[in-house]
């Protein structure tokens, strides 16, 4: 990690990088379109905690448990669209989970209280978790290899504009159609993915993938044992570093549009506008971080983020000010989201071969189950330990101090997490495989 970069390894030109072939292209963007809908999905939920709270009669922090529930739900359907795309190919698995997880959006619209909107929440998470392993399988298995850090940053930024989209559209929506159009709307891009699903081809390295497990005489839950005899050590590794990596997104989103509503009385329009630059920034940070992981080597580049990211906290939460906060959610965001645009394609590289839709799905889901409690803890400890001062005679939430101890503890766990890691950059995927008979 310490090591210069290999001189071998120079930077290019990124415009070079993104020359893809049209078949490259178009599964690429089949990819990036299904992780930016299930992102819309999911912050349509904590852009509209308040209006929720206001509907069901409760406060944000229960509502909050949506979010939980979802998250903890989604390492089932990583496992189950996972391994059914590692058997039988990508794209079906990926054209029923986003016609599935539509329905679900369509009925949270109709719910009448907290209890059915966080069942249908949980059903949400299931299809949820099955997709992003889906789209990063199909998405750096199609890629040229030089072109996958790149690619990788535009992926998981699949996300960032997601919530940067569900933010517009929460500001153009819920003041004039209430928070229930917001959910109902939002199903039309999803319906437009699942079009362009219907077109695509499975990669070459999944075939070849599935050839060698035909050719094995060894039934598949025979392998997948083998897999985890010979990899369980990078499998606990995958979990806790995407449980340390989605504390670090939860964490630092999840709560943020209700941290500029409650605890320093922004408007909801304010707090779309917060939500907007820091999605600019993280737009930013993915793009540029992927890209430069291919000189820097993907450990080396989440380690940057991670020590830059810390060292903004203070203008994240601390200003007064709007335009101070703005600054800080961008530049958070720049560092969260540039470590995370390395994830698709690291995940993807050290994955074992055969395991490249339920390895990185699974363990990227598993973290989301150990964090999925993030922005419930926040939202909890900040209404426990509110400001002293009080605004018309209520008592302040004080999400900001707890928002800030939280997101410096995980920087620190993710530092410490990818300094012991391995890197395999550049690691074909097409490559013979063999599994023993």
């Amino acid at each position: 990690l310490f090591e210069r970069p290999d001189p071998r390894s120079k930077l290019q030109n990124p415009l070079t990088l993104l020359r893809l072939s049209p078949r490259q292209a178009y599964t690429f963007l089949v990819a990036f379109l299904g992780w930016m809908v299930d992102a819309i999905d999911f912050f349509c939920v904590s852009m509209s905690t308040t209006e929720l709270g206001d509907a069901f009669g409760v406060e944000p922090s229960r509502v909050t448990s949506a979010i939980t529930v979802t998250l903890m739900l989604r390492p089932v359907g990583a496992l189950v669209f996972g391994i059914i795309a590692d058997r039988y190919g990508r794209r079906i698995p990926l054209m029923v989970n986003l016609f599935l997880f539509t329905i679900i959006e369509l009925a949270s619209g109709f719910s009448n209280n907290l209890s059915t909107f966080v069942g249908l929440r949980a059903v949400y998470g299931i299809l949820m978790g099955g997709e992003w392993g889906l789209g990063s399988s199909l998405a750096m298995e199609a890629l040229p290899v030089e072109s996958r850090g790149i690619f990788s940053g535009i992926l998981q930024e699949g996300y960032a504009i997601g919530n940067l989209v569900a933010a517009m559209m929460y500001y153009a929506i819920v003041p004039n159609l209430g928070w229930r159009a917001l959910y109902w709307i939002s199903i039309i891009p999803a319906a437009i993915t699942i079009v362009l699903a219907y077109f695509l081809e499975e990669t070459d390295a999944w075939r070849q993938a599935r050839q060698a497990q035909r050719a094995s005489s060894k039934p598949y839950h025979i392998i997948v044992l083998d897999m985890l005899k010979q990899h369980w050590a990078r499998c606990i590794y995958a979990v806790v570093l995407m449980a340390a990596m989605n504390f670090l997104s939860h964490g630092s989103q999840d709560l943020y549009p209700t941290f500029l509503k409650k605890q320093h009385d922004f408007s909801p329009k304010q707090a779309t506008v917060g939500t907007i630059v820091g999605n600019l920034g993280a737009i930013v940070g993915g793009m540029f971080f992927g890209y430069i992981s291919e000189y820097l080597g993907r450990r080396r580049t989440i380690a940057i983020c991670s020590i830059c990211g810390a060292c903004f906290i203070p203008l994240w939460i601390l200003p007064s000010q709007f335009g101070q906060l703005l600054a800080g959610a961008f530049f958070m965001q720049v560092f969260v989201q540039g470590a995370w645009g390395v994830i698709p394609v690291y995940l993807s590289e050290i994955s074992p071969e055969g395991f490249r839709a339920t390895f990185p799905g699974l363990s990227y889901q598993l973290g989301n189950l150990v964090s999925a409690s993030a922005s419930q803890i926040e939202a909890t400890m900040g209404e426990r330990n509110p400001l002293p001062e009080l605004r018309d005679g209520d008592q302040v939430p004080n999400y900001g101090r707890v928002q800030g101890i939280l997101m410096g503890a995980v920087f620190c766990c993710v530092l410490v997490l990818i300094v012991v890691g391995r890197e395999e950059r550049g690691k074909s995927f097409t490559q013979s495989t063999k599994i023993k008979s």
